[in-house]
């Protein structure tokens, strides 16, 4: 999931892919460390807390803004990164209040889903790195699966059901999987993205570890809640 530019300058030495691979991590660890920050800066403004709560719509657009001024200007540095961080501080206001409904049904999920979604993280960067496989096929499978994710999650939203809603989650997190698996091949193996386009790449790295994060939480809250 993400974006991409068809005129992207394509990766051409071992210097530039490296180049390439530093920066986008970088930024990935950067977006989670700020999304940190806003997810405790929320918790510390009630008022915010509570409006993002009965308003998570307009919180969502707001968290968008940012995100598609950051494609546009991909590479214009400092602008880039300044427009990232500032996504993804506000996706960490955003999920602040599910953070702590989570945690209020299930003390300590947070911290459990956190250090799951960075287990998988690690295992499935690996294994698109050391793997032969083409997983050219995997975006256009998982972004189908993606569409039935949606529509089954917008259904399940008017019909509430509890079971439903876990089979969803437990559908989401291998959907996340596989295209945390295809966007990091294609980062590191598919050439696709050029020396400079670290910021559309680290968005989507983010964007799969945050959909991961928050769908293992739904699990591990649903699970144990009393």
């Amino acid at each position: 999931m993400g974006f991409s530019y068809a005129s992207a300058v394509r990766v051409r030495s071992g210097t530039e892919r490296a180049a390439l691979v530093r920066r986008t991590y970088g930024l990935v660890f950067l977006s989670v460390l700020v999304a940190m920050l806003g997810s405790a800066f929320a918790f510390t403004q009630e008022r915010l807390l509570v409006a993002v709560a009965q308003h998570p719509f307009i919180t969502f657009i707001c968290m968008f803004i940012p995100l598609i001024m950051a494609q546009r200007a991909a590479r214009d540095f400092p602008r880039n990164i300044i427009l990232t961080a500032l996504f993804t501080f506000i996706s960490g206001v955003w999920i602040a209040p599910f953070l702590l409904v989570a945690n209020q049904n299930a003390p300590g999920s947070v911290a459990s889903a956190a250090a799951l979604t960075f287990v998988a993280f690690g295992g499935l960067s690996l294994y698109a790195l050391l793997s032969r496989r083409d997983f050219s096929a995997w975006g256009s499978f998982f972004m189908i699966g993606l569409l039935v994710l949606f529509v089954a999650s917008l259904i399940n939203a008017f019909v509430g059901s509890a079971s439903a809603g876990i089979w969803i989650s437990a559908v989401g997190v291998l959907i996340f999987s596989g295209l945390l698996v295809f966007d990091t091949w294609r980062i590191l193996r598919s050439g696709t993205f050029g020396p400079d386009d670290y910021v559309i790449a680290a968005v989507q790295i983010y964007l799969d570890l945050l959909n991961m994060f928050l769908f293992i939480l739904t699990l591990l809250s649903g699970r144990n809640r009393r």
